[in-house]
């Protein structure tokens, strides 16, 4: 299993992002052919209060690398992968291998 993690810093208009992740790009998610699951983390504060360094982490999962690469050149995954240049953040992404 392969899992493609996206983590968003946290944006200056977190009900707007919020809205719009919501309500706009989690559904293109869901409509990318060989997704396994997603899961969507929003962070809090830590123990002492501080703040999170990111807003929110997703994730992606997928059977392995092929279907992910596959799953991601679907006019789907391009459409999810364009649609994050709307929320107004840039993300970090990694690709990791589920032990």
């Amino acid at each position: 299993m392969i899992a493609l993690t996206v983590l968003y810093p946290t944006p200056d208009d977190v009900e707007k992002f919020d809205e719009y992740y919501i309500g706009t790009h989690i559904p293109l998610a869901h409509k990318v052919p060989g997704l396994a699951d997603a899961k969507v983390t929003r962070f809090l504060p830590g123990p002492d209060g501080t703040a999170p360094e990111f807003h929110l982490m997703a994730q992606l999962f997928f059977a392995d690398a092929e279907e992910m690469g596959a799953s991601m050149a679907t006019e789907e995954g391009r459409a999810l992968v364009a649609d994050a240049a709307n929320l107004g953040v840039t993300p970090s992404m990694l690709v990791g291998s589920i032990e």
